[in-house]
């Protein structure tokens, strides 16, 4: 058995711990508190007194010592050796006899005088065994029994009441992540020796700092109380769901994703397919908002996500919302492949999900499909008809040609994957759109996944709760339900919702409003303790660690063969622990779509010779995606590699102070060309390193000779002011040049 702790001993027999050391210190065994030690010998003696149960201890217990001192006067016999056995007997016909004595006393009541039994009892020592002095002495030591066993049992409910109010006090209740002064208050101790033990443990947090539900736990228990961890009942009611039976499932609608280039005639084709004028409602002929819509064929339904292309795709997927069962990117059949066609795969494959490539714009006499094959094969999109797994389609929106064998292709591919979903339960769905109407308040666009959804019910949305008070379907009409795999707009939410939360139904709106609040709460801890992304500095732990399996990597660089150098040598680097994967290499400046893409699949961006628009930058800032810029090739691969073995030790950091426009160039004979420019944002300073930016190229990187303002030479120049800038050993501006200032700190190392 070991040795055990006093309230540990309490705890298993049910009584106060200061009873216990009570009891121990009767028995001879001297302990300061609940938290001592007691050996197996004390353990086995207490909880024989105390339960009975269990092998007699070699001292006697006190209950039977008690019963000796109640034995003990008895008049002793004469003769001695006998009286033993007349004990022993009296035991064994009590054993077998006590039982029937009662009823046999009230048997024979009527038929005994009132005098004789107080004769009999007042008759000589001598009498037979059976007469009234035994019968005397058994009727009171029943009485005695009684008095005891009910003292005993007022002992027991006592304790038990002492025990229940002690165990409350040595318990600590934790529900999720708890701050450290909580957790001090709830202990009892103080928060500075809170503070100490996490430190111990390598946790480094203040007070008012939130800690895991292990690390609290772990910390409560060292301390000696009992921890409970209390589950979101709500959260808990709301995520438990049945498994659905497969008798119940019935086959769905596939969900479809339009994807490509700007003017390769998305929109068109959905247009052609739903035979309705969407482009004309659009500013410009362009998709400026999502749209879901509904379309049948031989008497299937297939639903069509439009959406303003690989962005608000990847956007709903870093959400956590995986919507798309099937991506179809349109190429037009005379412009071929182009950049944001290119982004378009590689965002599609990173999300897993097949796709059907509609060749569009066949019916233009410059139109070249085999072109656009051959260019595609080039991304690992091979057609069937080369022996590829890649369905192609060619397909024109006005003259709708090959729609049939669109929608046929699509049907196909869905009864590969065989949809299903349960229509008799409570809908589960994902926001595909949110909007604030100035008429009808928050509207929402979603698609019902799993379920069926009705007018009236309460739904949760994320952090957004409500009532359902109207439905509209795709084509503007009021409905009043929906099942799997159809958009409806719906009516009746608190406040706008955010593309890729997941919308359900719960059973009250009490219910609804509670888990909002919760959510709210949890979300704005998460934002103030944010977990960080993957980064070169502490990819080599994560590898120790088993967390890293994959290192994605997103290529940005001046020139497309740079991109296709960067990825080769990148591929090399992979290894047994590590694999590393370049999800997407295009020519230019860092984008929003390149940090939003990093952002959803956990990748790190990589540019060379290039710079990222003062909006992605923000945004890399914002989501905690790393963004290393290089000037030489050799630097970006030795930098993945040292971090990939664990020796990568940056010693400087890249800030960026501010940028300005090239607006005026003036000649200067014997200086040279002067830039007359405008600070855009920060400040340019005189001893700072500049680069001269052209398209999101850099095209130089040097000092500067001379900031002046006006006729002064000045030290810095801020915000919404023209400056003139003369750099050392270039002459070479254009108006539209970027000029960014920027300082290389050195980093401590942690």
């Amino acid at each position: 058995m070991g040795k055990t702790r006093v309230y540990e001993l309490a705890k298993r027999l049910d009584v106060p711990s200061k009873r216990i050391i009570d009891l121990l210190a009767d028995i001879g065994f001297e302990v300061k508190n609940h938290m001592s030690v007691v050996d197996e010998e004390a353990v086995k003696r207490i909880t024989y007194q105390l339960t009975g149960k269990g092998e007699a201890p070699a001292t006697q217990p006190p209950a039977q010592a008690q019963k000796q001192k109640e034995n003990k006067p008895q008049p002793p016999k004469k003769d001695g050796g006998k009286a033993p056995k007349a004990a022993e007997a009296k035991k064994a016909q009590g054993a077998g006899a006590q039982k029937d004595q009662p009823r046999k006393k009230t048997e024979n009541k009527p038929q005994a005088k009132p005098q004789a039994k107080p004769q009999q009892q007042r008759g000589p020592k001598s009498a037979a065994p059976g007469q009234g002095p035994r019968d005397k002495k058994q009727k009171q030591q029943r009485r005695g029994k009684k008095r005891v066993d009910k003292r005993e049992r007022k002992a027991r409910r006592e304790a038990r009441l002492l025990s229940e109010q002690e165990r409350q006090e040595r318990t600590v209740v934790l529900e999720g992540r708890i701050t450290v002064g909580e957790l001090a208050d709830k202990m009892g101790v103080s928060a500075s020796d809170v503070i100490s033990k996490l430190i111990g443990l390598g946790v480094m947090a203040t007070i008012n700092q939130a800690v895991d539900t292990d690390i609290a736990k772990m910390l409560a228990e060292e301390q000696g109380f009992e921890v409970e961890v209390k589950v979101d009942t709500l959260e808990e009611k709301l995520v438990e769901t049945e498994e659905d039976k497969e008798e119940d499932l019935r086959p769905r609608p596939p969900v479809v994703t339009i994807l490509g280039h700007v003017d390769h005639g998305k929109t068109s084709l959905l247009d052609a397919i739903r035979e309705a004028n969407v482009t004309s409602q659009e500013a410009g002929g362009i998709t400026q908002h999502i749209g879901a819509y509904q379309a049948e064929y031989n008497d299937k339904k297939i639903v069509f996500l439009d959406t303003p292309g690989h962005e608000a795709f990847t956007a709903m997927r870093a959400r956590g919302a995986q919507v798309t069962d099937i991506a179809i990117v349109v190429v037009a059949a005379d412009d071929g492949v182009m950049p944001q066609t290119v982004e378009a795969i590689n965002h599609v494959k990173a999300a897993d999900v097949p796709i059907i490539i509609a060749v569009n714009k066949i019916d233009k006499p410059n139109a070249n499909p085999d072109r656009v094959k051959q260019q595609l094969a080039e991304y690992e999109l091979i057609p069937e008809d080369w022996g590829g797994d890649t369905v192609f389609v060619d397909v024109s929106a006005l003259k709708h040609t090959g729609l049939d064998t669109l929608m046929e292709m699509i049907l196909l591919v869905s009864e590969m994957a065989e949809l299903k979903a349960n229509p008799d339960k409570p809908a589960l769905g994902t926001v595909v759109e949110a909007k604030l109407d100035k008429g009808r308040g928050p509207v929402a666009t979603v698609l019902i996944q799993d379920g069926t959804i009705e007018v009236g019910d309460s739904i949760i949305c994320g952090t957004i709760y409500g009532k359902v008070r109207a439905m509209v379907d795709d084509r503007g009409n009021r409905i009043e339900k929906a099942g799997p795999a159809t958009p409806v707009e719906i009516l009746g939410l608190n406040d706008v919702a955010e593309a890729g939360d997941m919308l359900q139904v719960v059973t009250d709106d009490k219910m609804a409003r509670q888990i909002s609040e919760k959510r709210s709460d949890k979300r704005r801890e998460v934002e103030l303790k944010k977990s960080a992304k993957v980064s070169l500095d502490d990819l080599f732990s994560q590898i120790q660690e088993g967390e890293r399996k994959d290192l994605n990597i997103i290529a940005k660089a001046d020139v497309q063969g740079s991109v296709e150098a960067l990825r080769e040598s990148l591929l090399k680097l992979s290894n047994d622990e590590v694999r590393v994967q370049v999800i997407h290499g295009g020519v230019g400046a860092v984008t929003e779509s390149d940090v939003m893409l990093a952002s959803a699949s956990d990748a790190i961006i990589i540019g060379f010779n290039v710079r990222p628009e003062p909006s992605a930058r923000k945004m890399a800032e914002r989501e905690d995606v790393e963004l290393r810029l290089y000037r030489v090739i050799y630097e970006a691969l030795e930098d993945v590699k040292a971090a990939m073995t664990g020796m990568l030790a940056p010693e400087f950091k890249e800030v960026v102070l501010g940028q300005a426009e090239v607006r005026h160039l003036f000649k200067v004979s014997r200086l040279g060309t002067i830039a007359g420019c405008h600070v855009l944002e920060g400040k340019i300073t005189r001893n700072a390193d500049v680069r001269v930016i052209r398209d999101g190229i850099v095209i130089h990187e040097g000092k500067m000779d001379t900031l002046k303002r006006f006729k002064d030479d000045v030290r810095e120049v801020q915000t919404g002011y023209d400056c003139g800038i003369l750099l050392e050993k270039f002459n070479d501006y254009k108006e539209g040049d970027i000029v960014e200032a920027y300082t290389m700190e050195q980093v401590q190392p942690a």
